[in-house]
């Protein structure tokens, strides 16, 4: 099982040999850390697996150029959303031909400027789309690779705002009308078509959801193939979760490989993932300052100075992290909300835990390498967090905190 004991990473209060109450005062807070070396350990679980699939690192998990230079590095393609992403995988060295394009709304600016770099894949997720591509590939005489995005209606049993493979989601293709889209899109100009995909959700942390899925897309691409229309890959999507309590059994990335590879049942399709959360996830620690304590009618709160602008998912998914206190770690007997210093009630990181603080202790918010700072904001005009990547016993500032100035550098008196 995919399960991790956030504090195991921590011996005398260090990731690695690196103190993170040195980082803390050498940096400020709120800062967020990552152990590269977990996230290379985690990335290898699904590269090495004796089935090599195809790995397409999902990008807006985490896009910091220092990770996805690594990420790179270490034998991983990358999934996109917007051109803005695939500029970043290019700008950290990764490749065009490893890039699969995923969205529900590409626009004509950037198919056209995907197409002229030369990414690996284009998942097609409406009739619409795969029009505008055939005119625009047809326009630049490129031939556009392309699966379509298929939506299984799998429910990811995850949060409501995460979960994409059901039929009144957005996403994808309703699966009664692929046949008929491949069929046209096999007769299209500039149209190449490689490949089937789908992706259910995020956090998912059974493979049920994904075996289900994959049993609509196999017996789809058969169909497909046994009409003379190459379906060469296969693409899961990504979506397999972390442990967030301590209590919870999850997956791991060898677990979802062999349960796929069996249902494949000896076929000849190549297996294509699009992980983030999985691999970045519990690489991450959020840093953060006790500013004080308040106590108020019966109840206390902790106030730190990290807010939900630093790390919204608390707020926007109701999930809550783990918590330490760094300073005083043994003292858990005393029952409070942790809280940050926007003008919101929904500021909030959890309700009635067990946590004893006091003013300037530092607290680690464990498992928040994945959609924290990538969804991080200045709401309030706060400054965004320093980000730092350790790798083999070595601390490495990969995005200084933010300053005043950046808060006003695009806008127009």
């Amino acid at each position: 099982m995919h399960n991790t004991d956030y504090w195991r990473m921590l011996k005398d209060d260090c990731i690695q040999t690196v103190n993170l109450e040195k980082l803390a005062k050498e940096y400020g807070t709120p800062l967020y850390v990552y152990d590269g070396d977990i996230i290379k350990n985690i990335l290898s679980a699904y590269i090495n697996h004796p089935q090599k699939p195809y790995i397409h690192y999902a990008v807006k998990a985490n896009s910091n150029l220092s990770l996805l230079s690594h990420i790179a590095k270490w034998g991983a393609g990358f999934d996109i959303v917007s051109l803005g992403e695939l500029k970043r995988v290019l700008k950290a060295g990764g490749q065009a031909k490893s890039v699969v394009f995923s969205g529900v709304a590409k626009t004509d600016e950037e198919i056209r400027e995907a197409l002229k770099l030369g990414i690996g894949c284009f998942n097609v997720e409406s009739e619409s789309e795969l029009y505008r591509l055939s005119i625009i590939a047809t326009e630049l005489k490129i031939s556009a690779p392309i699966a379509f995005r298929i939506n299984p209606d799998v429910d990811a049993q995850t949060h409501p705002y995460i979960s994409t493979g059901m039929k009144d989601n957005k996403f994808g293709i309703a699966l009664e009308n692929a046949e008929k889209l491949y069929q046209t899109a096999s007769e299209l100009s500039g149209i190449n078509i490689i490949g089937i995909g789908c992706h259910i959700g995020s956090q998912i942390t059974t493979l049920d959801p994904f075996i289900k899925a994959f049993r609509s897309l196999k017996t789809l691409a058969d169909k497909l193939s046994a009409q003379g229309i190459n379906i060469r890959h296969i693409d899961i999507g990504g979506g397999l979760g972390i442990q967030m309590q301590a209590e919870q059994q999850v997956p791991g990335p060898a677990e979802l490989v062999n349960a796929l590879y069996q249902e494949m049942g000896g076929a000849s399709y190549t297996l294509h993932l699009q992980p983030g959360r999985s691999i970045v996830g519990n690489s991450g620690l959020l840093l953060s300052r006790v500013i004080g304590i308040k106590k108020q009618s019966e109840k206390t709160f902790i106030m730190l100075d990290a807010a939900m602008n630093d790390y919204i998912r608390p707020a926007l998914y109701q999930a809550v992290p783990q918590m330490r206190n760094l300073n005083q770690p043994n003292l858990t007997n005393h029952q409070a909300d942790i809280v940050g210093p926007v003008c919101e009630t929904g500021d909030t990181f959890a309700k009635n835990i067990n946590l004893f603080a006091e003013e300037g202790d530092l607290i680690a918010l464990a498992g928040v390498g994945a959609y924290g700072m990538s969804m991080s904001s200045q709401y309030n005009s706060r400054l965004r967090p320093a980000e730092i990547f350790i790798y083999q016993n070595k601390a490495k500032l990969i995005r200084k905190r933010d300053v005043f100035e950046q808060l006003w550098e695009n806008e127009i008196i």
